[in-house]
């Protein structure tokens, strides 16, 4: 992607532009630094004048354009074009008599980055079409050579008026794909001028919103996309089929209409959201997108769980229920109606890739639309490349939300699959759940480094019975009190920022040192350096819940270097990166690599020096050759650490048993190490290795890696100074 310039592509300050006596663009400010930038409103907000004004096709009567520096005003459509401004104007305007090739032929140049032979690529619809007539194309066929000769043009700057306006939905996806690849690419900067708020919301980080002739601000797409109440109040947007139902209509329901298992269907006379073309819903469809609601009381009965009072909607945010609702409808909605009884504000979440309507608050279109390449890299018809699109959709759609109380999910491997990294992308103590039939194994794949509970479901998470009943239900509740706790005004207690540091056993002395001196002024947490010890204290650190990290303990890269069980991952040291804090570590344990019982040692290994922990764990002796690549490997991670950086060279050995006279003592292996580190490390004030002439559990070490610690981030007072 092109590096982001200096001087914004498209600057527009204090624009003014009449009809007569019709004030259609009043003091309209916009800027596009760089990428993609979509603009919405409801028809007559002056976005197609905006438009025009900038080609010159309507004359300003004040304020100024100016592109990449030099001033628009006044220039003719032909000279704004010279310098580098394709339109895709709305209703296309082609020639009908025309060919596509003849199209295209007419704005070809020579020397760009797009050819003829490229957007026939790109729409290989128009090279099936070449020799027909512009009048023989249909709609979306003519949108796509709109865009293509525009683009033929090989503009700096690309604006597009309403591009998928009377599109169907299939040409929408390309559209939006298309757009998509632009703003990556970054030789093109894109104006959209747009109605659909789901294209607009999935092509552009940030949407500007017209009002009245004047853009009434500029927010972050997934803010938008996820924020019906603005949608309705600044565009027009409506309330369909993914409102929830009003409780007093859906107390009546449930007096009028009960179903077997205190059940009751909702109908919904718009199953998806009505545009201008919409024909009449099908009453089939209709039938197909009802809602069913579980009967709370009923549930409850049946669970043996007694109905608390409701204590009104929770104030501190919302707790989210969601998974499929196409296979898990019945399953997600008693979870999603036990919470809501206990007076907490619920929503359902529909991560479904069939295409179904959905008659959730929060239907899979909108989450979907979070995907880079938008619904198109969703809806793909393939269900294992849809399913993946959705994971990935889902994880950017829940970091937007601002309101998570809790979460919660319920499915099989593959509905656990899909919702288990959003829930892990959330901070430490935001409670998660997820009940699962994979919950009584392995679960370190779902798990990872976060604070997620997993109940095992026994019985398949497939229609409601006595067992699925009694395990929903207790999820549900665990989940609302995992809430209602959280929320409790806590007791005052004096805080202390808290400290993140690694330790295994064979460095637990030193580690233990080193916390006793420093848990006066600081908490002191400790991760087993496990690959998920390693990962939750970044994630942690991450999160903004760690002031400092002290990793004296980095042996999981050992196990990624020679393929042990407690391997880091690529982002090990990332945190540390991200934060530009100080970071103090050392060379702990990376005398070794981890297996599981003697009889696991990858046979490539068996006449290693091996050493037997305990009966569940074998420890492999690193060798000279590992030892330098696990040290380029980390000076590579120090060297793109903005903050200061002190990493110690214990020369006396880098655990207990590499000392002498120990199983693991080999001066060579460590030598190798620390030549390694010192090669890669670009060493400068702020970045230092510092070798220390004792082993890394001698108490000398630890002095050394306390005072280290409080001259990089401040001597605080102790507390009985502190009073």
């Amino acid at each position: 992607m092109a590096e982001p310039r200096s001087t914004p592509s498209l600057q527009i300050r204090d624009l003014n532009v009449f009809y007569g006596h019709s004030h259609a663009l009043q003091g309209v400010n916009l800027t596009l630094d760089h990428g993609v930038l979509s603009v919405v409103g409801r028809n007559g907000m002056g976005k197609t004048t905006l438009c025009k004004t900038i080609m010159g096709l309507q004359a300003a009567a004040s304020g100024e354009i100016s592109f990449r520096g030099q001033s628009l005003i006044g220039k003719t459509p032909a000279d704004v074009a010279r310098l580098g401004i394709g339109y895709v104007p709305q209703g296309r305007r082609l020639w009908r008599s025309l060919t596509v090739d003849e199209h295209l032929t007419l704005v070809a140049t020579s020397g760009g980055a797009w050819s003829i032979e490229r957007i026939y690529a790109t729409f290989p619809r128009l090279a099936e079409r070449r020799s027909n007539g512009g009048g023989q194309l249909s709609g979306g066929e003519q949108q796509m050579l709109a865009i293509a000769r525009a683009l033929l043009l090989n503009p700096k700057l690309l604006v597009m008026d309403e591009p998928t306006e009377g599109l169907a939905p299939l040409i929408v996806r390309q559209v939006e794909e298309m757009l998509v690849r632009l703003g990556q690419e970054g030789g093109i900067d894109v104006l959209v001028i747009e109605q659909n708020i789901g294209v607009a919301c999935s092509v552009s980080e940030h949407v500007a919103i017209m009002v009245n002739g004047r853009v009434n601000r500029i927010m972050e797409s997934g803010v938008l996309a996820g924020d019906r109440d603005l949608q309705q109040a600044l565009l027009g947007v409506g309330r369909h089929a993914h409102d929830e139902t009003p409780d007093a209509y859906a107390a009546q329901m449930a007096e009028t209409s009960p179903a077997p298992g205190g059940l009751v269907r909702i109908y919904i006379s718009n199953p998806q959201i009505p545009t201008r073309w919409s024909p009449p819903v099908p009453a089939r469809v209709i039938e197909g997108a009802a809602r069913t609601q579980t009967n709370v009381a009923s549930a409850r009965s049946a669970t043996s769980v007694p109905v608390p009072v409701n204590a009104g909607r929770h104030a501190n945010g919302v707790a989210y229920v969601c998974g499929t609702l196409d296979t898990k409808g019945d399953e997600l909605r008693l979870i999603r109606d036990i919470i809501k009884s206990e007076g907490l504000s619920v929503r359902l979440v529909d991560l479904s890739t069939s295409g179904k309507p959905s008659g959730a608050d929060v239907p899979p279109q909108l989450v979907a639309a979070f995907h880079s390449r938008g619904a198109s890299g969703v809806f793909t018809g393939d269900r294992g490349s849809a399913v993946a699109g959705m994971t990935l959709a889902f994880e950017r759609w829940i970091a937007q939300q601002t309101d998570v109380a809790g979460v919660i999910g319920a499915g099989g491997s593959g509905g656990t699959a899909l919702v288990a990294p959003a829930f892990r992308s959330l901070p430490v103590g935001v409670p998660k759940v997820i009940i699962s039939t994979v919950a009584s194994g392995n679960t370190a794949q779902y798990v990872g480094p976060s604070d997620m509970l997993m109940m095992h479901s026994v019985a398949d998470v497939q229609g409601l019975n006595s067992i699925t009943r009694q395990v929903l239900a207790n999820g549900a509740a665990a989940l609302a009190g995992m809430i209602r706790e959280r929320c409790k005004p806590k007791q005052a207690i004096a805080s202390k920022p808290a400290v993140g540091l690694t330790m295994f056993g064979v460095t637990t002395p030193c580690v233990q040192q080193v916390t006793k001196a420093l848990e006066v002024d600081y908490d002191c947490l400790v991760f087993h350096a496990t690959g998920t010890g390693g990962r939750s204290m970044e994630k942690l650190m991450d999160s903004g819940m760690l002031a400092a990290i002290v990793d004296l303990t980095t042996t999981e890269v050992c196990d990624m270097v020679a393929g042990g069980v407690f391997a880091a991952d690529e982002d090990r040291f990332g945190a540390s990166i991200r934060s530009g804090a100080p970071y103090i570590g050392s060379c702990g344990a990376l005398d070794m690599v981890n297996f599981n019982a003697p009889d696991t040692v990858p046979e490539k290994y068996r006449g290693r020096n091996l050493y037997e922990h305990n009966p569940q764990i074998t420890l492999m002796r690193t060798t000279p050759d590992e030892n330098a690549v696990m040290g380029r490997w980390i000076g590579e991670k120090l060297n793109q650490m903005t903050g200061p950086v002190r990493f110690f060279l214990p020369e006396g050995g880098v655990s207990l048993l590499d000392s002498p006279g120990k199983p693991f003592w080999d001066p060579a292996a460590d030598a190798a190490l620390f030549r390694a580190l010192e090669e890669t490390l670009r060493q400068t004030g702020g970045k230092q290795l510092i070798r220390v002439p004792h082993n890394i559990n001698d108490p000398e070490f630890a002095a050394l890696v306390v005072s280290t610690f409080r001259s990089l981030h401040g001597t605080r007072p102790s507390r009985s100074a502190r009073g």
